[in-house]
């Protein structure tokens, strides 16, 4: 089942995303590289150390939207590809039963890696207090902001929350699927609506929203 889900979802990332809405690909590659700098840079380590992971996102989020010259889809979409903490997915193939690795549109190696290193990961109450915490949280929150901006293309929206799950399971960061993701999901999704009503809305804004919710509920 999980080689079904990642085949069916790296169709969906590579021939959906890329070939059927950027027939020529160096359009997103080119927005993916162009956050995974910015991300890498010491401009944004300066805002995460200076006004914490929340405002560091809401950054993030600005300065693809300004890149993409205020196209939120097209910013979302590279958010979500820029996000992702893997270059590449291991994939079995049916019948002869042989893994090989697809790689995933992603930055060259040196800012690949930093980018990773400086993705914010601090960004809810229950955000596990650890050096990895939650930076994989932005991939499920963009990609789930994008189907629900782009409802258009299909009525994916929650299927993009097993889209960073089926890679975590590959690469056997977590046995099993974290049910926190797919809550993260559910609000990915109200940002992409609220952002058709209001593109000044910020990412930040939805997480102190389910952090609020996350500390009714402890009390």
């Amino acid at each position: 089942m999980k080689n079904k889900l990642s085949i069916l979802f790296l169709i969906i990332l590579n021939i959906l995303f890329t070939s059927l809405l950027y027939p020529q690909q160096s359009k997103i590659s080119k927005t993916v590289n162009y956050i995974s700098e910015y991300i890498a840079s010491d401009n944004f380590i300066s805002i995460r150390n200076k006004s914490g992971d929340l405002a560091a996102s809401d950054s993030i989020f600005l300065e693809a939207v300004k890149y993409c010259n205020g196209n939120i889809g097209d910013a979302l979409l590279g958010l979500m590809l820029a996000t992702v903490p893997y270059r590449e997915v291991p994939i079995t193939l049916p019948l002869i039963n042989s893994v090989v690795y697809y790689p995933l549109t992603s930055a060259d190696e040196e800012t690949f890696l930093k980018k990773n290193d400086n993705l914010p990961r601090y960004l809810f109450l229950d955000s596990p207090n650890n050096n990895y915490g939650d930076k994989d949280k932005l991939a499920h929150f963009f990609g789930s902001a994008f189907l629900s901006y782009e409802p258009s293309i299909f009525d994916l929206g929650k299927l993009i929350g097993y889209f960073v799950e089926v890679f975590e399971e590959s690469f056997k960061v977590q046995s099993s699927i974290d049910y926190r993701d797919l809550d993260v999901n559910d609000y990915g999704r109200i940002f992409g609506k609220l952002l058709k009503e209001n593109n000044s809305i910020l990412p930040s804004q939805i997480f102190l929203f389910r952090s609020l919710k996350f500390l009714r509920v402890t009390l």
